[in-house]
C-alpha cells in the first residue's frame, strides 16, 4: 500500500513541475538602444604574399642558392675541416659555432660534427617582417677582438661580416706577455721581440680592420695616417654589402660575395675592366712585394713548400722587424691590394718600408 502511495506522489510532483514551467511566458522585447561609437580602425598588416615571397619564393631561393654555391664560404675545406670543431675557432669556422656565438656571445664547447656555413648561419628569425628585415643574426657595431676598447662600425648589415673578418691579435707594440698570439716581448726590454709560432700574425682575413683603419702597427714615417673611420668605403653604397652583394652579374655580387666590378664602375662612373682604379692595386702590389723581399732578406719569413705560403721564422728579432711582418701579412691577407682603404694601406706600407731602412 505504502509503495503505491509513493509512486503516486512522485508522479504528482512531475505533473506539477510541468504545469508550472508551461505557465511562464516571455514578455515583449523592448526598443533597441543607440549604437555605440565605432572603434578605431586597426592597422592593416603587410600582405605576406608580397613581403615574404620577395625572398622566400622558390625561384628566388634557387637563385640565391646557386650564387652561394660559387662562394668560398660554401666550401668547408677553407675552414671547417681544419678548425670548425675547436671551441676557440668554431665561432667563425663552422655553422654551429657562429650560431652559438650570435645567440650566447660565446661558443659553448667543441663541436662534435661541424658543418660549413649555410643560410641559417647568418639569417635567424625576423624581427619586424618588413622588406628591409633580413633577419641577420648580428648587425651592431663590433667590439674588436684585438682591443676591447675599439669598436668598429662598418655600416649596418656590413657589421655582420666584421664579426669574423677582423684581427684576432694586436700588433707587437701592444703585446707584453706570452699569449695565444705566439709572440713575446723580451723581458729585458731591450727592443727585441720573440716570434714563437709560425702562425703568428693578425690571423687570416682582417678586412674589417683595413676598412675601419685600425689594428695595424702605425709606425711613424713620412706619410700621415688618416683618421680611423674616415675611409671612403665606410658608406652605405660602398660598404661590404654595397660592393660584395651588389646586384648579381657575371659571377660577382649577390650571395657569391665576390666583389662586383659593376658596383665599382657604377659608383665611380667609369667603365673599367678591373679593380685597379687610379693604379691603386698596382702600387700596393709593388710595395707589398718590396716589403716581402726585405723580410725574406732579414730572415723574418721563409717560403714553406708544404703549405704553399710565406710564414714567419720562429726566432727573436728587433721589434721593428716583427712589426713590419705584422703589417705585411695583414695587408697581404686582406687581399684587396689596398682597395678597401687606399690611404691607410699606403701609409702603413711606406712608413714600414722606411723604418726598415734605418
Amino acid at each position: 500500500m505504502k509503495y503505491h502511495l509513493t509512486i503516486k506522489l512522485i508522479a504528482l510532483g512531475f505533473i506539477c513541475t510541468f504545469l508550472a514551467a508551461s505557465c511562464v511566458k516571455e514578455g515583449p522585447m523592448g526598443m533597441a538602444g543607440l549604437d555605440g561609437a565605432d572603434g578605431a580602425d586597426g592597422k592593416d598588416g603587410a600582405d605576406g604574399n608580397v613581403t615574404c615571397m620577395v625572398c622566400h619564393s622558390s625561384d628566388n631561393i634557387d637563385f640565391i642558392t646557386g650564387q652561394f654555391a660559387m662562394s668560398v664560404h660554401k666550401s668547408g675545406v677553407n675552414a671547417v675541416d681544419y678548425a670548425g670543431g675547436r671551441s676557440y675557432c668554431a665561432e667563425c669556422h663552422s655553422h654551429e659555432g657562429f650560431v652559438q656565438y650570435a645567440e650566447f656571445g660565446e661558443v659553448l664547447g667543441d663541436i662534435s660534427n661541424p658543418n660549413a656555413w649555410r643560410c641559417g648561419t647568418c639569417h635567424g628569425l625576423h624581427k619586424t617582417f618588413e622588406s628591409v628585415d633580413y633577419a641577420l643574426r648580428l648587425s651592431d657595431p663590433v667590439v674588436a677582438i684585438f682591443d676591447s676598447n675599439v669598436t668598429m662600425d662598418l655600416m649596418g648589415n656590413s657589421n655582420l661580416c666584421a664579426n669574423c673578418h677582423q684581427s684576432r691579435r694586436a700588433g707587437p707594440e701592444d703585446v707584453d706577455q706570452y699569449s695565444r698570439s705566439g709572440a713575446l716581448v723580451d723581458a729585458a726590454n731591450n727592443g727585441l721581440y720573440a716570434i714563437t709560432s709560425t702562425h703568428y700574425g693578425p690571423h687570416h682575413g682582417a678586412q674589417a680592420n683595413v676598412v675601419a683603419g685600425v689594428g695595424f702597427v702605425e709606425i711613424p714615417g713620412s706619410v700621415d695616417y688618416p683618421q680611423a673611420g674616415t675611409a671612403k668605403h665606410l658608406s652605405e653604397d660602398a660598404s661590404c654589402v654595397g660592393c660584395h652583394m651588389y646586384e648579381y652579374a657575371n659571377r660577382q655580387g649577390g650571395h657569391t660575395w665576390n666583389p662586383s666590378l659593376k658596383s665599382c664602375n657604377d659608383c665611380h662612373g667609369v667603365e673599367s675592366t678591373n679593380f685597379d682604379y687610379g693604379g691603386v692595386q698596382s702600387d700596393i702590389h709593388d710595395k707589398l712585394e718590396e716589403l716581402r723581399d726585405k723580410l725574406l732578406a732579414l730572415g723574418v719569413i721563409e717560403w714553406v713548400e708544404e703549405d704553399q705560403a710565406y710564414e714567419p721564422v720562429v726566432g727573436t728579432y728587433p721589434i721593428i722587424q716583427a712589426e713590419a711582418f705584422f703589417n705585411w701579412i695583414g695587408i697581404e691577407e686582406d687581399r684587396s691590394l689596398g682597395v678597401h682603404n687606399p690611404k691607410y694601406v699606403r701609409a702603413l706600407l711606406i712608413n714600414t718600408l722606411e723604418a726598415l731602412e734605418q
